[in-house]
């Protein structure tokens, strides 16, 4: 098997929290998809910031695309490190008073008002493949629904083709309905284009739907292990 794109060992991370974060091992290979149980969301928040490398472990190791976080040598490795992930998070900032076309753009080009032909046509190629419509795409993400919201996130991870897409939560902000139709739509996007991929979930039916894999963590050992019954969540 080829090396994991990210390997996480024997992790701990204190974050001020009821008690520290703790990884014994994770490893995502290219094109695994795995979606996590047993993070909320600020243990989240820290588990993405220590798999890019944006803070380090007090304890373990994390290796991203075979190369240890806490041997990134300046602020322009980080970078390149960075590139090669896409993030979903509510952190990642939308302009509200900018139309959706204009924020899926951003990470390509700024240039987002008088946008070049080959930039407009990158950004409408992305917004259909996460079944962004074109009135949608025509209008303030301030007015989007909370589904169209989400596949314009999911569009904007996307956007520099990452290695890796790293999720915190994508379907907190969602109904039921609105959940199930996101599940799918991120699913057959990873198969197509056969990247990996880590959702952080509460939520264990749309971890069963999202993702063929499904772990839940043991905080008080750092275990990751499949929950019983897990499987009665795809049917």
């Amino acid at each position: 098997m080829d090396a994991a794109l990210v390997e996480v060992r024997n992790v701990i991370k204190d974050y001020r929290g009821l008690r520290p974060l703790r990884v014994q091992q994770f490893d995502l290979h290219a094109g695994e998809s795995a979606a996590l149980l047993g993070f909320d969301q600020a243990m989240a928040e820290v588990l993405v910031n220590l798999l890019t490398g944006a803070i380090l472990p007090d304890s373990g190791t994390i290796t991203a695309f075979g190369e240890r976080t806490d041997a990134i040598a300046d602020a322009q490795a980080w970078v390149r490190t960075l590139d090669q992930f896409g993030l979903i998070s509510d952190r990642a900032v939308m302009l509200d008073q900018l139309t959706t076309e204009q924020n899926l753009a951003l990470p390509l080009s700024l240039h987002i008002e008088s946008m070049p032909g080959d930039v407009r046509q990158r950004v409408r190629a992305l917004a259909e493949e996460v079944e962004l419509s074109p009135v949608e795409l025509g209008s303030k993400v301030g007015s989007l629904a909370p589904l169209s919201r989400q596949r314009l996130r999911l569009g904007r991870a996307l956007a520099l083709n990452p290695r890796v897409v790293l999720a915190e939560h994508p379907n907190a902000p969602l109904s039921r309905a609105d959940t199930l139709a996101f599940a799918n739509v991120f699913r057959q996007v990873v198969s197509r284009r056969l990247i990996a991929a880590l959702i952080l979930t509460a939520d264990a039916e749309f971890a069963g739907t999202v993702s063929p894999t499904v772990l839940a963590l043991q905080p008080a050992t750092g275990l990751l292990k499949r929950p019983s019954g897990w499987r009665s969540w795809l049917r």
